[in-house]
């Protein structure tokens, strides 16, 4: 059986994912920030826990060949910012013409 991480690691990257989602939940809560200084905030621990369940629950770095998990992890993220951006663009659009 294939050993895919350490009770430290998960631990780790468990502790990472909770203080990156209180901190977003708890400026919320208190209004610390302007709207779109907060939104920033928000999506920037959004993509810093993306970045941690990778790295300590995906193992995405791990193994004998990582190179093609993160070409087809890039290729996904490609096919999403796709989808999401030409979403945006016509939604943007369709406001703009009704």
């Amino acid at each position: 059986m294939e050993n895919h991480g350490s009770l430290k690691a998960y631990t780790i990257g468990f502790i990472f994912s909770i203080i990156l989602t209180v901190i977003p939940l708890l400026l919320v809560l208190n209004h610390v920030l302007a709207k779109n200084i907060l939104l920033a905030s928000i999506l920037g621990m959004a993509v810093l826990q993306f970045f941690v369940q990778l790295f300590f629950f995906m193992h995405i770095k791990d193994g004998e060949k990582p190179r093609y998990n993160v070409m087809a992890l890039i290729l996904g993220i490609v096919f999403v910012i796709t989808i999401v951006a030409g979403s945006i663009w016509i939604m943007t659009f369709n406001s703009q013409v009704q």
